[in-house]
């Protein structure tokens, strides 16, 4: 005779003491005393004593290994008492899902945000019921609005207890709905791989957060199932406009005698079939902020971002075109793009007039839809036109080297950049916090198009920078990873440099340390408000660095921030390159 045990609760069921064989009990049946599923029984070895027979797989299994199907390679978290299961199942995966720990799971939720924003592909954070739960949504709201795919697990109380306010348990359906494109709790077995598949699908053709929350004992339940495969299940995002659509934007790119190109972050990938644009028509290219790097800034028709971060020469083209051609642009309102004749192209059609109504839209992919209309449009050789161009952008390179100044003690900002510029490598991949250092960066810093940048777009969070590049070392083991930071932004996530030092991500972390709120205490100058609290406790992040079994160099004279940044640079370790700025903007 056989001995069962309830995984929820530890009840034993006997065969020789009941009256029916537990095999032979209905699919229906339910544990007396807890109310589990017959699925939640697990055989006991023979005498009810030793170890449990314990099933093949359970959900978890499943689950991870639907995920790892659909190209989930990484799930960052801390482990916790209702996610064990979920944990149990990436160790179990033999390295087909790779778990990542972290020292808070607002850290996770950024690196699987900042994951999703360089690759494309879906990365998972996971969080426990309740705190760990709450702990992802800054991280997870960045993700949503800057269109990254992310898989969000979250663990969850028994189903017996829900609803009866157990320890750490909040209403996590509710509180994801807001912040998510999907949002499902699995409660039954037969959910796992649709739940799980449809989560992914959601994630990347809605661009957004796909949230799944799975009860404790749900994760333990046996289950066996067949992986759905991924071929075949996603539909073809290549796709343009009819030819009469492309003709009428045609006709009015003709008409125009000043056009100008706003790139925007939907134009990643697609520098080469922008410069071919931009050469036919003779017209400038003017970036957004999170666009930086989809060409190369040292392209001659390339002339800046627009914005409070711009360049003079962005801001004068862009108060003089009688054409504004908008490709991948959100038009938010720190690029501050004035009302003026557009074509527009998107994959979004939210984003087609969003601000401003246009003359032609043509919704669809870019990659399809620049060569259409660069073999359409006429070749223009509009001389004047072109000499502007170049002299308005000779001017304000030739304003930002007399502002890099390398004398001036402390270090000023435009120097820092401007020493970087020349070092880190063509193929490096720079993740940006948010703060002064942000400003100096967008402004000042002139990508390579064979360089990658990620940041913090639409919800600007502080604490983003490292978390960023602790995923652009997973996903680019073999390039140089540069996170440029401030000592605010850089406080708020200090500890998962540890996370640098456990998994050997030689990230290079490059701290503009003016002790101060710097964004903030301009924000107070230009409001009108007295500074305050705004300082910030100086702090060696070097010695952090440095005690932690890393790489820290503390900069504070200008003759010594070239030979620091080739040391860390060069260096194998974790490196955090602590230099003593000033946080006044200009003198």
């Amino acid at each position: 005779m056989a001995k069962y045990r309830c995984t929820v609760c530890n009840w034993v069921y006997d065969d020789a003491k009941e009256k029916v064989k537990f095999t032979d009990l209905p699919k229906e049946w339910v544990c007396p005393v807890c109310g589990a599923p017959k699925s939640a029984f697990v055989l006991l070895a023979e005498g009810g004593h030793g170890e449990e027979k314990k099933p093949e797989h359970t959900v978890s299994d499943v689950l991870i290994n639907q995920i790892a199907e659909w190209g989930v390679k990484y799930v960052f978290g801390i482990p916790g008492t209702s996610t064990l299961g979920i944990v149990d199942a990436v160790r179990k995966s033999n390295g087909k899902v790779r778990y990542i720990q972290v020292r808070h799971e607002e850290t996770a939720a950024f690196m699987a945000s900042a994951y999703g924003k360089l690759t494309g592909h879906v990365a998972a954070c996971v969080g426990i019921s309740g705190p760990g739960a709450t702990n992802l949504v800054t991280g997870l709201y960045d993700a949503q609005l800057d269109h990254s795919p992310v898989l969000a697990l979250t663990g969850m109380v028994p189903r017996r207890l829900m609803g009866q306010g157990a320890i750490q348990e909040i209403d996590q359906q509710a509180f994801f709905e807001p912040l998510t494109v999907f949002n499902k709790t699995l409660i039954t077995e037969d959910q796992t791989t649709t739940l799980a598949t449809l989560a992914i699908k959601h994630a990347l053709l809605n661009q957004g957060v796909a949230h799944i929350g799975v009860p404790n004992d749900v994760q333990k339940l046996p289950y066996e199932a067949e992986i759905l495969p991924f071929e075949g299940r996603m539909p073809n995002m290549a796709y343009g406009q009819e030819d009469w659509l492309i003709e009428k934007a045609t006709k009015v790119v003709d008409s125009a005698s000043r056009p100008v190109i706003l790139m925007g972050f939907g134009c990643r990938g697609q520098g080469t079939k922008l410069l071919k644009l931009a050469a036919k028509i003779g017209a400038p290219i003017i970036g957004t902020f999170r666009a930086k790097g989809v060409v190369d800034e040292n392209e001659s028709l390339y002339v800046g971002c627009h914005g409070g971060v711009g360049s003079t020469a962005a801001g004068a083209l862009m108060e003089k075109t009688d054409l504004l051609i908008a490709i991948g642009s959100s038009f938010a309102d720190l690029s501050q793009i004035p009302k003026k004749r557009t074509v527009q192209i998107d994959i979004n059609p939210l984003m087609i007039a969003r601000r401003y109504p246009v003359e032609a839209s043509l919704l669809g992919n870019s990659a399809v839809l620049i060569p259409k209309l660069t073999e359409k449009v006429q070749q223009k050789q509009n001389t004047d036109y072109l000499a502007e161009i170049a002299r308005l952008k000779q001017d304000w390179l030739n304003q930002l080297e007399k502002e890099a100044d390398a004398t001036m003690k402390p270090i000023r900002p435009p120097y820092i950049i401007k020493v970087l510029n020349q070092k880190i490598a063509d193929n490096a991949v720079i993740s940006l916090d948010v703060g002064e250092n942000c400003w100096w960066f967008g402004r000042n810093f002139r990508m390579k198009k064979t360089q990658k940048l990620v940041m913090s777009g639409q919800l600007a969070t502080m604490g983003f920078g490292l978390p960023g590049a602790l995923a652009a070392a997973l996903a680019y083991p073999d390039r140089q990873i540069i996170c440029l930071t401030g000592d605010g932004g850089l406080t708020m996530v200090l500890g998962d440099f540890l996370t640098a030092l456990k998994y050997n991500l030689p990230v290079k972390v490059f701290v503009i340390n003016n002790k101060q709120l710097g964004m903030i205490m301009q924000e107070q100058k230009v409001e009108g408000y007295e500074s305050s609290q705004t300082d910030l406790h100086d702090y060696s992040f070097a010695e952090f660095a440095q005690n932690a079994g890393g790489l820290g160099i503390k900069v504070s004279e200008p003759n010594q921030l070239e030979a620091a940044v080739d040391i860390a640079l060069k260096s194998s370790k974790p490196t955090i390159v602590d230099i003593d700025t000033d946080p006044r903007r200009f003198l």
